[in-house]
């Protein structure tokens, strides 16, 4: 059953380019071909060798932006269908909402942010914006995906609302309104909720798995210690390894419950899609007390692993491989691939911007590759893990 307060794929706001006689591939929704053409996208295949926690990790169990990605979308479908929302679209928006990530993750962000500090500056969620409305092109009639309003709304504001939007995203705002300064819908809210939930719990998995993280230390928060007594009592006799997988799954679905139970009752009375974005608040949310003991895990995660010594240093060093393809690019355009060489505009801040699409859009292994092709070396140590 629809909830009263889900987007109607039905009553989507469109697509910025019309489409020669209609959309005739089979009997989909607009949600549905959106969460497709995102499937389908160049930029989605790349994120398998993008960095999730661990920089170009050697081993095959840890996370990427990939396997992230499908993670989250799982979760974000789960909790749709709980709240009777439009699943394939928080489904197609958990799938989308990294595409923008650089390679090495933050640590590659903060360097493309530094490189383009005169050229208005590089925010992976608004890269992702324009990598589905103007970078990804394979369609014959229109540049980008061509994705439906709602699908590009939900995108540039899953965070919430959109004050000051920086120069990627106000372009393609200026072209096809996207109402940044309220907040997106319900499926959209989900996404971004599911996306907390995944990486407050796999990072941890993954943490553990690489010995960034203890048991120890994660008994420490009063939320997890609950969960593992249950565990223990569950499963006295099981390995510890499956004890601990047990607990993430404790963990996430304790969170699930709890995103579904209050986000029902807050949007209990909401007529319409438009009343969630009109309501001036989140209205999937946690619980208060649920809240607390996120933010409480959020900040163990950043003081135990992703400001870990070893982390800091690694992403140190993929730092300096951005800063150096940037700099060997801006210097030099026969370094580029002919494609993006013959494409390089002549003026700033386009002629940095296009070097930063270029960047932005490799993996971890191909930055790499191209860093020792241009300077006959590349960091040590890129791997931790």
């Amino acid at each position: 059953m629809r909830a009263p307060y889900a987007s109607d794929p039905e009553q989507s706001r469109g697509r910025e380019f019309a489409t020669a006689g209609g959309e005739v591939r089979g009997p989909r929704t607009a949600f549905q071909r959106d969460r497709d053409r995102i499937v389908h996208s160049t930029a989605f295949r790349r994120l398998r060798s993008k960095t999730q926690v661990f920089i170009a990790p050697d081993g095959d169990f840890y996370r990427t932006r990939l396997t992230h990605s499908l993670e989250v979308a799982q979760i974000a479908r789960t909790m749709a269908r709980a709240l009777g929302l439009d699943e394939d679209l928080s489904e197609g928006l958990a799938l989308a909402h990294d595409i923008g990530h650089p390679p090495f993750g933050h640590a590659g962000e903060r360097a493309l942010a530094d490189a383009m500090a005169q050229a208005g500056g590089y925010d992976h969620n608004a890269h992702a914006v324009r990598i589905v409305a103007r970078i990804e092109n394979p369609y014959c009639d229109h540049e980008g995906l061509n994705l439906s309003w709602e699908m590009l709304e939900g995108m540039a504001k899953h965070n919430g609302p959109v004050a000051a939007p920086g120069w990627a995203l106000a372009e393609i705002d200026r072209a096809f309104p996207l109402q940044l300064g309220t907040w997106p819908s319900l499926e959209a809210q989900i996404a971004n909720l599911s996306d907390d939930i995944a990486y407050d719990n796999h990072d941890i998995d993954d943490g553990l798995r690489a010995g960034f993280l203890s048991l120890d230390q994660l008994l420490a928060l009063d939320f997890v210690a609950e969960l593992w007594r249950g565990v223990e009592r569950r499963h006295p006799h099981a390995p510890r390894e499956r004890q601990l997988r047990e607990l993430v799954r404790d963990q996430i679905g304790v969170m699930v419950r709890d995103v579904v139970v209050e986000t029902a009752r807050t949007a209990a009375g909401l007529a319409s899609a438009d009343e969630v974005r009109d309501a001036g608040a989140a209205t999937a949310r946690f619980s208060e007390t649920m809240a607390v003991e996120e933010r409480r895990l959020k900040a163990f995660l950043y003081e135990n692993l992703y400001y870990h010594p070893e982390q800091i240093a690694t992403a140190e060093r993929a730092r300096e491989v951005i800063a150096k393809l940037f700099a060997a690019y801006s210097q030099d355009a026969n370094t580029l691939p002919r494609h993006w060489r013959e494409q390089l505009p002549a003026e700033e801040p386009a002629r940095s911007r296009r070097i930063c699409d270029f960047i932005a859009g490799m993996t971890d292994r191909y930055a790499t590759q191209q860093c020792v092709a241009i300077y006959g070396r590349a960091p040590e140590g890129l791997s931790n893990v």
